[in-house]
């Protein structure tokens, strides 16, 4: 991507605001002939006071060019101010604006990417974070530079330069041959940087990852005593980092030593050759004040180059990232148009499905989920079960195979009224910041207290809730990870979807919560399409048929008797869980507790 190519990618962004580009534009004309006033008026008054004295006048006669000369300038740093606030503030009003626009763009683009997007390994929350904040950052920056520094400085820089020609066609082609040697000068040195600062962008996206992992694991860190361990690898980063960072301004200090020896040759030659036509009396004495001061507007744009040069230079990389995530096409979610009556059949025929990094996560799976009945799928860690019910909730695509809801393809099915049929209880659910009446109520955001009150007494979390000083505007972060678990669930009965997928939701609650959900979870299964995945016995044996996987292929399937009594893949599961409950010693238990009862 080159400097044109990134304005054509930001036009769409500034066009909102074309009268705050017009009003620079036009502020920028004026501080561009501003800026050639101090060359002129110190021109006239040396000429002018350099014939008073010639001709052996003094003070009284020079009064009223000190007048003139001061009138002007100050009446000319009057008009300046004005200038540069005004460049400055719309100048940073387009900025921010532009910055809005850029922030929300990126959010209700990639809110619509599919979930492997986020799955890939260069997309990790931390490398996107780290692109998106950076992307944002250089790219207004970029806006506020063009009209702040680059356009006034370069503006000023060509009409200074004009008036050098009009006053000496000699003196104005050096002042021109000056300005290609020092940008030769800075493209080298941004050819030089390029690669160093690739790797500094990719060196601040894994620190940033590798800060995030750091919070989100402090707990597991800490419990295994490996604080030296994950301080180590952040430091072997931050040394990568410093090394980048060290080559990087070791090239940009040279680079600018050179430059600067640069212009001051070419004000070294704008005085001799200046000075040279004074003596040859082609010039006025005043000519020489006046094109020292022109060259400085001249090389001023040249003298802030680097520091331009370099912001460009971040916003050209940072851009690459952050437009490849804003322009991912390819990722949106895909969705169909058609809004069927939904009673809840899946059919699945021969799918296959791998993960972004090529793992082969389900493999000719055929199967058929009955609608308003309870299917369970049973099978150990890694047989592919969540990664089926994310098929069937269209989070990711099979790449082979079909799967069919009420025997229309689900890819033609509208993706949001899918899902607006369809409730998710997982393992692990998220609860967003805010309270616990706004976490129930995301379930159905046009919901009552009272129907989230009713939700919360089903999910059997509402006595609890009344306990807090705050109740149900208490932070649902506060809460315990069994508690948050029924704010998942009690969303989900708000909800009351026709079809419902449970994926463990009881494995972080105890066991007196766990009787309490199975039975409200008993109750809202009635009459609806019911796909569980659970190590819980009870769970499992209340489905109306069961299909049992194994290295993400379908092993059997069945009632549960009749899966039993095969002796094979779900036999050794079940007697596996039954073991961990110790249900011999439970039982003996009872039956010693009846004895006491029937003596007593």
């Amino acid at each position: 991507m080159n400097l044109w190519h990134l304005f054509q990618k930001l036009r769409p962004f500034v066009r909102p605001y074309q009268l705050l580009v017009i009003a620079t534009l036009v502020l920028t004309l004026i501080g561009s002939l501003t800026a050639q006033v101090n060359a002129l008026t110190l021109q006239y008054a040396v000429d002018r006071i350099n014939a008073l004295i010639e001709a052996g006048q003094g003070l009284s006669a020079g009064w009223h060019i000190l007048i003139t000369i001061s009138a002007i300038l100050l009446g000319k740093e009057i008009i300046n101010a004005f200038v540069q606030f005004g460049q400055k503030f719309y100048g940073e009003k387009l900025r921010i604006f532009v910055s809005q626009d850029l922030a929300q763009g990126i959010i209700e683009k990639f809110l619509r990417y599919r979930l492997a997007f986020f799955n890939q390994d260069n997309n990790q929350a931390g490398k996107l974070q780290t692109r998106i904040d950076r992307g944002i950052g250089s790219l207004t920056r970029l806006v506020q530079i063009f009209f702040i520094d680059i356009l006034p400085l370069f503006t000023s820089a060509i009409v200074a330069l004009g008036l050098m020609y009009y006053a000496n066609f000699y003196v104005g082609l050096v002042a021109t041959l000056i300005v290609p040697i020092y940008f030769w000068l800075t493209y080298q040195q941004a050819q030089k940087l390029g690669s160093w600062r690739r790797n500094l962008r990719d060196g601040r996206e894994k620190k940033s990852q590798g800060i995030l992992s750091i919070i989100n694991s402090i707990t597991v860190i800490k419990s295994f005593n490996r604080e030296s361990i994950e301080a180590e690898k952040q430091l072997t980063l931050q040394k990568k980092l410093t090394h980048n960072q060290m080559q990087t301004r070791q090239t940009s200090f040279l680079f600018d030593g050179l430059k600067s020896f640069i212009e001051q040759i070419g004000v070294v030659l704008i005085i001799i050759l200046t000075a040279y036509f004074v003596l040859d009396r082609q010039m006025s004495i005043g000519m020489i004040m006046y094109h020292v001061l022109l060259f400085g507007n001249v090389s001023a744009p040249i003298r802030s180059l680097h520091r331009i040069y370099d912001e460009v230079n971040d916003a050209m990389i940072y851009s690459e990232s952050f437009f490849q995530i804003l322009e991912a096409e390819h990722e949106i979610e895909p969705s169909g148009t058609l809004k069927p009556v939904i009673r809840g059949q899946f059919d699945l025929q021969q799918v296959n499905f791998f993960y972004p990094n090529g793992h082969h996560a389900l493999k000719d799976i055929q199967m058929q989920i009955q609608p308003n009945k309870i299917t369970a799928l049973v099978g150990l860690s890694g047989a592919g079960k969540s990664t089926l019910i994310s098929l069937l909730d269209k989070f990711y695509e099979p790449q082979q195979g079909t799967i069919q809801l009420d025997g229309i393809d689900i890819n033609h099915i509208d993706t949001q009224y899918l899902r607006d049929h369809i409730g998710l209880v997982l393992q692990k659910n998220h609860i967003f910041q805010g309270s616990i009446f706004e976490n129930i109520r995301y379930g159905k955001t046009d919901a009552s207290l009272e129907d989230v009150i009713l939700a919360a007494q089903k999910a059997s979390i509402h006595e609890q809730i009344l306990q807090l000083p705050q109740a149900y505007d208490a932070d649902a972060l506060m809460l315990s990870g069994g508690q948050q678990q029924r704010i998942a669930l009690a969303r989900m009965f708000l909800k009351n979807p026709p079809i419902i997928f449970l994926d463990e939701p009881t494995a972080s609650l105890d066991a007196i919560a766990t009787e309490q959900i199975k039975q409200s979870l008993d109750e809202i299964k009635q009459g609806r399409t019911v796909i569980i995945i659970s190590h819980s016995l009870s769970q499992i044996i209340d489905a109306d048929y069961t299909y049992v996987m194994k290295d993400g292929r379908i092993a059997e399937h069945g009632e549960h008797d009749a899966l039993y009594h095969q002796n094979g893949v779900y036999k050794e599961i079940f007697d596996a869980m039954a073991k961990s409950l110790n249900i011999e010693k439970i039982a003996k238990t009872y039956e010693d507790d009846a004895e006491e009862e029937t003596h007593s």
